[in-house]
């Protein structure tokens, strides 16, 4: 993929602030985040759980409004499209979700839930959605005869598959899928992840790939940035991030990768301490209480993007270990 391809969607500066639970501290879920997504790709975004990633997927669709930032799809900028506009837009942009018997609605049929959006957006008539949900079903796996079915008549596996379908309804080009297997059990994971590979192919679409799994990420992305407490710390394309990370802790997530080739299996660094209070930072480097080659500027000053290596895709890392030589 051509990396001067234009992006689909692209975000600049996010920044994404709650209060508290006591309500009076304040929690910087998002903190800066620049990305973009070019048509056709998958983008994996990886990190602890409470690192900001879910926020970030809903922030990318609007779903949520930033503090500070823009959010642009296909060049328009997203956050100065009226309701109205946004609506429209919308067509072009879903969600898939983790749980995917908590997003469909357990007192609607399968068909009407997967016809939904295409009544939202008065897409057809009464018969053209209902062969339109045929052919969704079919296309992901399922009998046209499931739309009468109900939620709770179905496994998990295919509970996901006709959320899948609903997100396909209206022929998105964005797909942001927050956690899409994690509820799933493993045997089952591989069958979906396959699918949503397979539709991205025939449907030319694009995805934002959320996951905390790292093998799941490393099977169906293109490029991946690795998220902490709020920031992205690396991005770069997905093989020469996986054989050579370098923020220390892209290092530390991939050597807790289980690899049965024993020559292929790196030196376990465990990281010591847990994630900070994202109510009270660290100062500099947000990593630095947890690096193992932690250095002193490193407490008091944020690290800039480094550009590493020369590849046609940049590698971009937030780490002094990259500072160019005085």
């Amino acid at each position: 993929m051509s990396g001067d391809t234009a992006p689909l969607l692209e975000v600049n500066g996010l920044v994404k602030r709650f209060l508290a639970r006591d309500g009076k501290g304040v929690v910087t879920a998002v903190n800066g985040v620049s990305l973009a997504v070019r048509p056709g790709e998958t983008l994996g975004i990886v990190g602890e759980s409470g690192c900001g990633k879910s926020t970030l997927g809903r922030l990318m669709l609007r779903l949520m409004e930033p503090d500070a930032g823009e959010v642009r799809f296909a060049g328009q900028d997203l956050l100065s499209l009226t309701p109205s506009a946004l609506r429209r837009r919308r067509r072009d942009m879903q969600l898939i979700f983790q749980d995917p018997y908590a997003s469909l609605d357990p007192r609607c049929n399968v068909g009407d839930s997967i016809a939904e959006p295409l009544a939202i957006h008065r897409v057809g008539d009464g018969g053209a959605r209902s062969r339109r949900v045929a052919e969704l079903l079919t296309l992901v796996g399922l009998e046209p005869d499931a739309a009468a079915r109900y939620p709770h008549e179905f496994s998990g596996g295919q509970r996901q598959r006709i959320g899948i379908a609903r997100a396909i309804a209206l022929e998105p080009k964005l797909i942001v899928a927050d956690e899409p297997v994690s509820a799933l059990d493993v045997s089952i994971q591989a069958q979906v992840l396959n699918l949503l590979v397979d539709l991205r192919a025939r449907l030319g679409l694009s995805y934002v790939f959320i996951s905390h799994d790292l093998a799941v990420v490393e099977h169906v992305s293109d490029r991946v940035a690795v998220m902490y407490l709020g920031r992205i710390v690396e991005v770069a394309e997905k093989r020469r991030l996986y054989d050579k990370p370098a923020h220390p802790y892209t290092s530390a997530l991939f050597s807790a990768i289980p690899e049965p080739d024993a020559a292929r299996r790196r030196q376990r660094t465990i990281l010591s301490g847990d994630v900070p209070n994202p109510e009270a930072p660290p100062s500099g480097c947000a990593f630095h209480p947890r690096c193992p080659r932690v250095m002193p500027r490193c407490v008091t000053e944020p690290p800039p993007t480094y550009t590493v290596g020369n590849g046609a895709t940049p590698h971009r890392v937030d780490c002094f270990l990259h500072a160019p030589a005085a």
